[in-house]
């Protein structure tokens, strides 16, 4: 303490000091947890990104796997109509 200084500026500088020394540790409190959010969320976002690509493409082989059975099927029974006809077309034919 300064023996020169009044007590009121004294006070006042201890307490303008501190004031400041908390704002600054605030900041740079503030910094270290978006750095650390920002680290965590890229480490989500990569985990994540190659889940929902693998999903994806399970999906689109169902999908095509779903699709190509179902165009054999149809077709299959296309067939066996047409050839259906042809075998009446060819009875009536020989009447």
């Amino acid at each position: 303490m300064d023996d020169d200084k009044p007590i009121i500026e004294q006070a006042t500088d201890a307490i303008s000091g501190a004031a400041e020394a908390t704002t600054e540790a605030v900041k740079t409190a503030v910094k270290k947890v978006r750095k650390a959010a920002k680290k965590v969320a890229k480490k989500v976002t990569k985990k994540e990104a190659p889940k929902r690509a693998a999903k994806a493409k399970k999906a689109a082989k169902k999908t095509s796997k779903k699709a190509g059975k179902k165009t054999a099927k149809k077709a299959a029974k296309k067939t066996a109509k047409k050839a259906a006809k042809k075998k009446k077309k060819a009875k009536k034919s020989k009447r």
